[in-house]
């Protein structure tokens, strides 16, 4: 006869932190006791063997397959059950794997051992997660409180703008919601390591280095038939613009419904929020496997595609920012820091690890980041596993600026800056919405001794510090000092449908006067700083007496930049000074304009269970009238699904 099983879900749920979840099945976490009751056997319970497996293959060697009997107590090497209780016909069982056992669904059997046993009984099946509330688990956090932000929590903060103007936006992580755990173990089926040795891929599921690594490979399509294509094209035709998410859950729905096909379109926060999700869910990386995991927002990121550490950025004699090298710096990048410990490297380097599901430079051959331990990136040891060079790069890479010409092919450099990357690293602060500037914890202050010695270390362990570059500046270009230095200030609000205004302020550092020749550009960018659409420029000239400072207003109006700003509201202005006798000076400022805003306010009382009324203000900033608007509104468990009204 067929056992009947009694999961006690509720009690189960409680103990194990997994109430949350809209699952019908037993989630669990490893290292922990359930409870289980069955009936249906006649045998003592000192004849009963359990037997628990998954993955497509179970094998004891590969610890994908555990076959324990009944003990007096608990053991924390091993599976194993102790009894509870029995009566006539059932039997209450505690069951308790390792903390490091391998995580995912398992099938649970039961067994005689009495002489002429049956075949084994199954019991039905549940699903098992990480355990950061358990001492022996490699992603325990002994913090209560973080435990609870970067697992439990299902809606975060991710920051955004640029470095002179910070903002924020929400996101819902849906880890908890319907089907999304399914969705997330799904994905770890459908990677290349599995495609390639199923059995071998399950078997290292016990390890969050592993899997984390996995899923930064999943949540970007590049390789895989991952969950998101990325498009920084500022044209998003055939699919979604990265701006308009608002969750994780409809993205994670939409690719299981399209039968697992890309889901179009993403960039880095929604790459990074997507892992996110996952992580928590079912896998080191994400909240839904119970890895605590948070975003982090790095601005002024660098994009070192050649691996030397340094950056380089060029523009014409126009002061037109010209997009002719594999370098980059983004206004701001987003990524994922995931809590585990690396039993590969040194105890010193556990803690918080870089993954990035962002599809930037392969690793391995595919697009995939990290784990990369923060404390590694810090102390410049970029020789350890995985990516650290990349990783620290985007947060300490030094900047060239070279003036080309487009004719001959001639570079000039005209600056260099090694204090411009990584600044205001960010994530949201434990149980508020406040921003945490986490910068310290990726280097040391800028321009200090000890920064600029841990730099010199990571060239060092790369090759770099004795191996020629072609394309480096010479010491003569590095030591040349500018006669005037220029900079641009805001004057005004920076809105969306507000004219832009800014004050060009310039300053002559020499005791003899100096004429310089100005070429100002205004270009629309999306938020890597890809150049897309002209918006304005203008030419003067003028003459700097000796130590004056002259300044010089700008005005660009919205009709001018209506029509060319793409969807992430980005503008950059330069004026490339040709100084008559000296070197040329960059003045370049970025500017994010923020949309209108939209009021809510509760009408009314809230109480659980009963509908409440809510509005939505919004008002138009613009002169014109504006047709076909689309409110989106979503909430877990206060909406089902995303609401969407039409504007008229």
């Amino acid at each position: 006869m067929q056992p009947s099983t009694n999961w006690h879900l509720k009690e189960n749920a409680r103990d194990h932190h997994t109430s949350k979840f809209s699952s019908k099945e037993l989630i669990v976490r490893r290292g922990q006791a359930f409870i289980v009751t069955f009936n249906g056997t006649e045998q003592p319970e000192q004849n009963l063997t359990f037997i628990a497996e998954t993955g497509p293959k179970p094998s004891k060697l590969a610890k994908t397959q555990a076959t324990f009997g009944i003990s007096s107590t608990v053991s924390k090497e091993s599976w194993s059950a102790v009894l509870q209780s029995t009566s006539s016909n059932s039997v209450s069982i505690s069951i308790s794997s390792p903390p490091n056992a391998v995580i995912g669904r398992y099938k649970l059997s039961v067994q005689t051992t009495s002489i002429g046993s049956s075949s084994p009984a199954s019991l039905g099946t549940f699903v098992l997660l990480f355990n950061p509330w358990s001492s022996g688990d490699d992603v325990f956090m002994p913090n209560k409180a973080e435990c609870e932000e970067y697992v439990l929590e299902e809606f975060g903060i991710i920051f955004a703008g640029n470095k002179n103007h910070i903002s924020s936006f929400g996101w819902n992580f849906g880890q908890f919601q319907g089907d999304i755990l399914n969705i997330c173990l799904s994905m770890l089926d459908r990677s290349l390591n599995y495609r390639q040795d199923p059995a071998t891929d399950v078997s290292h599921r016990n390890d969050p280095k592993y899997l984390g690594r996995v899923l930064s490979a999943m949540v970007n399509a590049n390789d895989d038939q991952g969950v998101l294509l990325g498009n920084w094209s500022g044209n998003y035709e055939g699919g979604k613009s990265p701006s308009s998410w608002t969750g994780s859950g409809e993205i994670l729905q939409n690719w299981k419904k399209s039968g697992f096909k890309p889901v179009k379109y993403g960039q880095c926060w929604v790459f990074a929020a997507v892992l996110t999700t996952v992580a928590l869910i079912s896998l080191p990386t994400s909240k839904c496997l119970g890895i605590p995991t948070r975003t982090i927002t790095n601005f002024s990121s660098a994009h070192d595609a050649d691996g030397n550490l340094r950056v380089d950025e060029f523009y014409d004699a126009s002061g037109n920012h010209l997009d002719r090298a594999a370098d980059s710096i983004w206004n701001f990048h987003v990524w994922n820091e995931s809590w585990f410990s690396r039993s590969d490297l040194d105890p010193s380097y556990s803690g918080w690890q870089v993954l990035d599901a962002t599809p930037q430079e392969e690793s391995g051959g595919i697009y995939q980041c990290g784990p990369a331990s923060r404390n590694a990136i810090k102390e410049g040891d970029v020789d350890l596993d995985y990516d650290c060079p990349f990783v620290f790069a985007e947060v300490n890479a030094d900047c060239m600026y070279w003036n080309y010409d487009p004719a001959s092919g001639k570079k000039t450099l005209m600056f260099s800056e090694s204090t411009v990357i990584g600044q205001f690293i960010s994530t949201k602060a434990v149980g508020k919405d406040d921003r945490v500037d986490v910068t310290n914890d990726y280097k040391y202050e800028e321009g200090s001794t000890k920064e600029r010695d841990v730099f010199k270390k990571a060239r060092k362990k790369l090759g770099l510090e004795d191996k020629f570059d072609p394309t480096a500046p010479t010491p003569q270009e590095i030591d040349q000092k500018p006669d005037i230095s220029g900079k641009f200030k805001v004057a005004g609000p920076l809105e969306v449908g507000k004219d832009l205004n800014l004050i060009l302020v310039l300053a002559n550092l020499q005791s003899d006067a100096k004429t310089v020749h100005l070429n100002m550009t205004a270009w629309s960018t999306v938020y890597t700083r890809r150049p897309v659409h002209e918006i304005w420029k203008d030419s003067i000239s003028v003459t700097l007496s000796p130590r004056e400072e002259k300044q010089f207003p700008i005005k660009i109006p919205y009709t001018e930049y209506q029509q060319q700003l793409t969807t992430d509201n980005t503008i950059q202005v330069t004026a490339l000074c040709h100084v008559e006798g000296g070197i040329q000076v960059l003045v370049q400022r970025d500017i994010t304009l923020d949309n209108p805003a939209i009021d809510i306010q509760v009408l009314g009382e809230a109480k659980v269970n009963k509908e409440v009324d809510v509005e939505v203000i919004f008002t138009n900033p613009i002169d014109t009238e504006v047709m076909d608007c689309v409110l989106q509104v979503e909430g877990n468990d206060l909406l089902r699904g995303i609401l969407e009204i039409d504007i008229y």
